[in-house]
């Protein structure tokens, strides 16, 4: 059960507000962990923490995205529901108190609800209400958006990668459906660099449009991601130009909102396409 002292006042958020803009929004990665890959132990203090966010809202960012557990698809240590819990508790609250939506990226129903409770408006689950059976229950009982991200337990080469997008994505749209989620609070992401090979990742950024289908908002995280390393050999924080290339696809590819850590140059790359695109 929520603990009611942490209970915060309903916060006024639209989904459809945060994607009536004329660019897609750019929801700014915020993560509070030691082992992220790109950004491990730099932002796990409240201090430097707020630094960030403050930097990000300033930048551009239109919703902010917290996490507590590393989910990287390689070298990623698992945490407890009470560890993510530990790490957010001195910083989540502080982060939501700033006044920009804030979205808490985890897979556990707990985090999720406590989360939710301290001020996070929306729900972002990197295994799209398949691997918490309890998660569904939680975003249809708050009436919250979440982010349902197609993922997979172990690369298979082999794939139709589409095919098997489509179907997790159908899958997890059945959950939600089941749990009272209404469907205008579900947005879909691909996932790019989740259980997948770099050229599947590529692929989907390539056929990001076919998603369209499903006729719901598209999310897509191509930030910093390995795939653009099989292209131009480099470490995470030398993708900067990879990631924006991928973002922009991605938005003419459909997407309306773009997970990205470089958030300035993000906005900025994504409207600058946006005013060419216009004078077509």
């Amino acid at each position: 059960m929520a603990n009611a002292a942490l209970t915060s006042p309903p916060r006024t958020f639209s989904l459809a507000s945060l994607l009536s803009g004329d660019t897609p929004a750019v929801m700014g990665v915020l993560n509070v962990t030691p082992d992220s890959f790109s950004d491990g132990g730099l932002f796990v203090t409240p201090d430097s923490a707020l630094t960030q966010a403050r930097r990000m809202i300033a930048e551009g960012a239109a919703i902010l995205d917290i996490g507590a557990e590393s989910t990287r698809p390689y070298g990623s240590q698992p945490v407890t529901a009470t560890e993510e819990l530990e790490r957010l508790r001195p910083i989540l609250p502080k982060i939501a108190a700033l006044g920009l939506p804030l979205s808490i990226d985890t897979m556990k129903s707990r985090v999720a609800e406590w989360a939710l409770d301290a001020g996070a408006c929306t729900v972002n689950d990197v295994w799209g209400l398949q691997r918490d059976a309890d998660m569904a229950r939680v975003v249809a009982e708050r009436n919250v958006p979440v982010v349902v991200m197609h993922n997979r337990e172990s690369v298979d080469p082999s794939l139709d990668i589409m095919k098997d997008v489509a179907g997790f994505l159908s899958r997890s749209l059945d959950i939600a459906a089941k749990a009272g989620i209404d469907r205008s609070n579900i947005v879909l992401d691909p996932g790019v660099g989740f259980g997948k090979t770099p050229q599947q990742s590529m692929i989907v950024l390539a056929r990001l449009a076919e998603l369209k289908s499903f006729g719901l908002p598209l999310l897509v995280g191509a930030s910093r991601k390995r795939f653009i390393s099989s292209v131009v050999p480099s470490d995470p924080d030398q993708r900067l130009g990879g990631s924006i290339a991928a973002h922009v696809l991605a938005a003419q590819g459909g997407a309306k909102i773009i997970r990205a850590h470089d958030v300035a140059e993000t906005v900025q790359a994504l409207r600058v396409a946006a005013e060419i695109g216009n004078l077509r």
